[in-house]
């Protein structure tokens, strides 16, 4: 795919962006010319394959691992303002870290609830905190001083069958994105989400037997599942100057699923 390098030294802290989307999402972004700091808790990729940072060092950008747990405060306090002090400002948040247990609500109990919410939920919380923090501190440059980017998903708008604890994380993203677009578009700070559909991002702990994506592929309109480059795509757009008048939205990729 083309760069057209769109976000020519720019600065990028993406969460989770070890693996899956978060990968795919730090390839592109360096890939338009963007310094990439990967938060996340491990370096090596579920799907295997060398570190993320390697794959982008390799290929001429610029990236670098940060261990980072989103659920502390420190570790994320850590992370960005170790990134600003290298890079002079934060101009993208990528809030993509997230987990779930496939379980209903009758079968969940309280740890792993506490667990989908402290990374889905309180950790997009803190890290879009910590970046808003820094960004109100940012000169303005393209009408911004900085962006958010949420990793939502289409679950946070429709039932996530037998995932009670990840559908309501992701409804709050949702609507998280929609206040923060509010509250801060006065200050020039931009918040936008992604909302993916079923996503074949390749991760060993994701079932993808012909029963396991029957149910997906007969919502999905389309002929074929979505890729992490999907959404990649959608990250880089609203990472952009070319969103130059959009916040507070949730940009379905999801083949079709919500309109069916």
């Amino acid at each position: 795919m083309q760069s057209l390098r769109r976000l020519e030294n720019k600065l990028a802290v993406i969460t989770g962006a070890a693996s899956g989307i978060g990968r795919a999402i730090a390839i592109r972004y360096a890939a338009e010319g963007a310094h990439v700091v990967i938060a996340d808790i491990r370096d090596l990729p579920k799907e295997g394959g060398d570190p993320t940072a390697d794959v982008i060092l390799a290929a001429g950008g610029s990236a670098v691992f940060q261990h980072t747990d989103i659920s502390k405060w420190d570790n994320i306090d850590a992370t960005i303002s170790d990134a600003v002090k290298a890079h002079g400002r934060l101009d993208i948040l990528v809030n993509n870290a997230a987990t779930y247990n496939g379980l209903r609500c009758h079968n969940t109990p309280e740890d792993l609830w506490d667990m989908v919410m402290d990374v889905n939920l309180k950790g997009a919380y803190l890290c879009t905190k910590r970046a808003i923090q820094q960004m109100l501190t940012q000169d303005i440059h393209s009408e911004t001083r900085g962006r958010i980017v949420n990793i939502s998903s289409q679950h946070g708008m429709v039932s996530a069958p037998s995932d009670f604890a990840y559908g309501v994380s992701k409804a709050g993203i949702v609507y998280m994105t929609r206040q923060i677009a509010s509250d801060y578009a006065a200050d020039n700070i931009v918040c936008n989400a992604v909302a993916p559909g079923k996503i074949l991002t390749g991760a060993p702990d994701i079932p993808t037997t012909p029963e396991a994506l029957a149910y997906p592929k007969a919502r999905t309109p389309m002929p074929r599942l979505g890729k992490p480059d999907d959404v990649a795509s959608a990250a880089v757009f609203l990472a952009s100057d070319e969103a130059s008048y959009m916040t507070g939205v949730n940009l379905t990729v999801d083949g079709g699923w919500s309109a069916a």
